[in-house]
């Protein structure tokens, strides 16, 4: 390291960390110093292509695997992450719609859990420069409020969509999405084979890819192999970050600490730093999937330009949200055939994505060694499984303006690769960890960035939005 002290150190390299860093440093003085300390080590896309092609690479073995650097208690639930350089853009599929406004005030609205201590038109200005900076593909009509054109033009419908779209109008949406239509620098166009946890056309926005450009910033110090595993807190205020690099212990100060990596590494340093809150590590989860096969009789699924095609709001929301959960639909245009002569493309195929809520009976708490953590979870809530029968009941009727043979429902997944909660969000430290800012409470120099803030588990995918929060962070905090 250059220096004893900095002015701000950033725990991990992933996107809450990348967009947070992205903000501050358009705001800092030239003469900042910043620190960067991330766990991994790069692990190039060229070179993460040959491990698919199952060629050699020296990089296969620098990164420990999710499974690897956890302990799961429950075996029958997955969780998937990346570690090194990048985080979770390495092996994210891209998938980028915005929350719904209603999703941020769901004890308002609806009586359920609790209201976010921001709202949709706090984030909204933060969202449109996310979607520039990622380039997203998305269309002009969209459920959720949109002034901002998308940088890029969406991505072609099937024919299956098509139908859909002129039923239900701006209900049922190309999906906004990181996986490019049109070619930008550094990223080729989607070539919809469905491999996007590692793109073979590099269409896929990566923090490797992004141009961002945050670390090649003069002011940015970023040290590889550095595994971060506590602070010392003085007088409600994180003064150090303690961390192990080449089997030795180091020590670093700073002004500003923002901890960046996924909630099963955040949360175990802010408890062997002795953070009491007690929401610390509390309500982990994610959203429930499962995927419904649907037989079409005289019409195939043909067209499309990306992975997922579509997404769905007609089950999304609505007072339904008062019983039980809200369902996003995302089309699905893999490489699937139905197992019949002649019928080969006469089906669809949705993953139906539902929102769940935070428990404080799925929790993360420190392993016997004080750095791996234990993922204690004992499935989804009760909401969320009242949202999966009523997708049931409801999808005939939502799907009766094609010509559907029969719906095929297959178990729930294992995991949404979605990790959410245990740092939440709110008003006070009475109901949770930080702030609107991001800001611990108690530790008012300390960000504790991700969706591990996330008040509540929509349906929408995560990213867009936990990215969008550590612009808002960055620009309201310096």
């Amino acid at each position: 390291m250059k220096y004893s002290s900095y002015d701000l150190i950033v725990v991990g390299t992933g996107f809450a960390s990348s967009f947070f860093l992205k903000k501050y440093l358009s705001k800092a003085s030239p003469a900042a110093k910043v620190l960067v300390l991330e766990r991994g080590f790069l692990y190039p896309h060229a070179e993460r292509l040959k491990e698919k092609r199952r060629e050699k690479t020296t990089y296969a073995s620098l990164n420990p695997l999710a499974s690897e650097a956890i302990i799961n208690e429950n075996s029958s639930k997955e969780w998937h992450f990346t570690i090194g350089f990048g985080g979770g853009s390495n092996c994210w599929y891209g998938c980028t719609p915005r929350f719904l406004p209603s999703d941020f005030k769901m004890k308002t609205l609806y009586g359920v859990a609790d209201d976010w201590p921001l709202q949709y038109e706090d984030l909204d200005p933060y969202y449109n420069e996310v979607e520039q900076l990622m380039s997203i593909s998305g269309p002009s009509g969209t459920p959720f409020p949109k002034n901002v054109p998308y940088p890029q033009p969406p991505h072609l419908f099937t024919e299956v969509d098509k139908k859909l779209h002129d039923t239900y109008g701006s209900l049922y949406i190309n999906q906004p999405t990181a996986r490019s239509r049109v070619p930008v620098p550094g990223r080729g166009v989607c070539c919809a084979s469905a491999v996007c946890s590692v793109c073979p056309a590099n269409a896929k926005f990566t923090i490797e890819n992004s141009n961002l450009n945050v670390y090649e910033d003069p002011r940015v110090e970023l040290v590889y192999g550095a595994m971060v595993y506590g602070l010392e807190l003085v007088q409600d205020t994180a003064r150090k970050v303690n961390f192990l690099k080449d089997g030795k212990e180091h020590q670093v100060g700073a002004e500003a600490i923002a901890l960046g990596a996924n909630p099963f590494f955040n949360v175990p340093i802010l408890l062997n730093s002795g953070d009491k809150n007690p929401f610390t590590g509390k309500g982990v989860g994610e959203q429930l999937g499962m995927q419904a096969i649907v037989y079409l009789e005289d019409m195939q699924s043909l067209g499309g330009s990306t992975w997922v095609n579509a997404n769905g709001y007609m089950l999304y929301d609505g007072e339904h949200r008062k019983d039980y959960a809200a369902c996003l639909i995302e089309s699905n245009n893999s490489a699937y055939f139905r197992p019949e002569s002649g019928k080969w493309r006469n089906m669809a195929s949705y993953r139906m994505i539902f929102e769940d809520l935070p428990d404080p009976e799925n929790y993360i708490a420190v392993g016997p060694d004080g750095h791996k953590p234990v993922i204690k979870y004992k499935g989804p809530s009760e909401y969320a499984l009242k949202g999966v029968e009523a997708m049931k009941k409801k999808l005939p009727e939502i799907l009766s303006c094609l010509p559907v043979e029969k719906i095929i429902y297959q178990d729930s997944f294992a995991s949404e690769a979605h990790i959410c909660g245990a740092t939440k969000m709110s008003k006070t430290a009475a109901e949770g960890v930080v702030d609107k800012n991001l800001i611990h409470h108690q530790y008012r120099n300390l960000f504790v960035l991700g969706s591990g803030s996330f008040t509540t588990f929509t349906p929408a995918n995560p990213t867009l939005t936990l990215s969008a929060l550590s612009m808002y962070a960055a620009d309201n905090s310096f």
